[in-house]
């Protein structure tokens, strides 16, 4: 079994969209092992997307993914990683295939709902940051 960690964007829980996009995760046969609601702090942002401190467009994604709360979850199944980057489709919605989530719910790049690990060693530090392990079920 793998561990992913899935994030609900602020734009995903402004528009009431957390309990349509866990349900297609469960519907899909993945298991919610860890949930929580938060508001980001401004470390902790900077912390998730420390990949992109450099480029240009690291002052927005800090600035919207700590704009309004979201919902961080630790998803479990077999090949979590790949099927939760496929359910969620390309980062563009416009872009991404009918069907996916960000294609279904996304409205442009910067406001596409939801982020999903894309490796397991991303899965493991995203985790770590997010939740203790007295958090998660085991």
């Amino acid at each position: 079994m793998e561990r992913t960690f899935v994030m609900i964007k602020p734009d995903g829980v402004q528009r009431n969209l957390v309990g349509e996009i866990i349900s297609r995760l469960e519907k899909k046969g993945l298991k919610i092992v860890g949930l929580k609601m938060l508001k980001i702090s401004l470390d902790l942002a900077e912390q998730h997307y420390q990949e992109h401190k450099e480029k240009p467009f690291f002052p927005k994604l800090v600035e919207f993914i700590t704009s309004g709360p979201v919902v961080a979850m630790v998803v479990e199944g077999i090949k979590t990683v790949s099927t939760v980057r496929e359910m969620m489709g390309a980062t563009n919605p416009l872009e991404a295939a009918p069907g996916t989530i960000r294609a279904t719910y996304g409205m442009y790049m910067e406001r596409n709902v939801i982020h999903g690990s894309d490796s397991l060693a991303s899965a493991r530090r995203e985790i770590n940051l997010f939740f203790k392990p007295e958090e998660m079920l085991n």
